[in-house]
């Protein structure tokens, strides 16, 4: 049983996150070989909002490992239907799975249980409406796809095997060739909301709090550190800029201030800059000047 006692958050957050990517592929695309996503007209890359959500569950799953109210729903090799009836379980009640309804009188309680007990459900939402039915939850919390600043030009390494799999090939002394998709360097830009009002409403609240919050931006900070691969090279959370709202509505549209985070070329006075390899070749600014009413800013990282 869920110890969550912390009550949900009363703000709304819209905010601008920043990484980059050193001689790696931050996200490979299963349709194209695997190459690093990118946007065929502009040619910048991409990273999935799902990715990014994927290593923030990581994260959560190690920092808070065992700590009751902090399961991970959406885990690898996770068989759903076996998660909802764990709250099934809990309150002494046996599915319909031919029906796929959840009993009237508990299925909100069912749908509380599972926001209390899975990190991921009360922060991202989730559709458990399957066999044994859970409900529906929309997240508080949203991503974007993440973009590049500039295009980005993929490469294409060989790489061979020195080991053999087995002796038939030892003998033939074969070895195996094989192919590496990276990109030299690449910052790329996200931007997330998170809503006050999907966390607190009522019974339909997710019930997303302040320390929850709080352990997404722990998240974000240091999920590459715990990410590494020899396919990802270097990846680095490079900023966090956090617009807070004294309201669980808001006080301005998103767009509005996120605009307000600009990333551009820093050149070296040469005439002959060539393309970026790392995050000097960059900079951030925020442009606090006439902020609206109830709006501050602030910096994560």
């Amino acid at each position: 049983m869920s110890e969550i006692v912390a009550p949900p958050i009363a703000n709304r957050y819209d905010f601008v996150f920043l990484f980059d990517v050193r001689n790696g592929n931050p996200n490979g695309d299963p349709d194209a070989g695997n190459m690093p996503r990118m946007d065929p007209e502009t040619g910048r890359g991409l990273v999935t909002d799902v990715a990014i959500k994927r290593k923030i569950r990581n994260y959560v799953a190690m920092a808070r490992a065992a700590t009751p109210g902090y399961d991970i729903y959406m885990r690898d090799g996770a068989v759903l239907n076996v998660e909802h009836r764990k709250a099934y379980l809990h309150f002494g009640i046996e599915p319909d799975t031919k029906s796929k309804k959840a009993p009237k009188d508990k299925a909100q309680d069912l749908t509380r249980w599972m926001c209390d007990n899975f990190f991921d459900v009360r922060t991202f939402g989730a559709v458990m409406s399957t066999e044994v039915n859970a409900g529906q939850v929309r997240g508080p919390v949203q991503l974007t796809f993440a973009e590049s600043i500039d295009p980005i030009v993929p490469m294409e390494i060989s790489i061979t095997r020195s080991s053999v799999t087995n002796e038939k090939d030892a003998l033939q002394n074969d070895r195996t060739m094989g192919r590496k998709h990276i990109v030299p360097y690449g910052l790329y830009r996200a931007h997330g909301f998170v809503s006050g009002r999907l966390a607190n409403d009522g019974k339909k609240g997710t019930g997303f709090s302040e320390t929850d919050l709080a352990l997404v931006w722990e998240a974000l900070a240091n999920m590459f550190d715990h990410d590494r691969a020899a396919a990802r090279g270097e990846m680095t959370a490079r900023g966090l800029i956090v617009f807070k709202h004294d309201s669980d509505l808001g006080n301005a549209p998103a767009h509005k201030l996120l605009e307000r985070v600009t990333v551009a070329r820093v050149g070296n006075g040469t005439g002959n800059d060539g393309p970026p390899r790392g995050f000097g070749d960059y900079a951030v600014t925020v442009n606090e000047t006439d902020l609206p009413p109830g709006i501050t800013v602030e910096a994560r990282i």
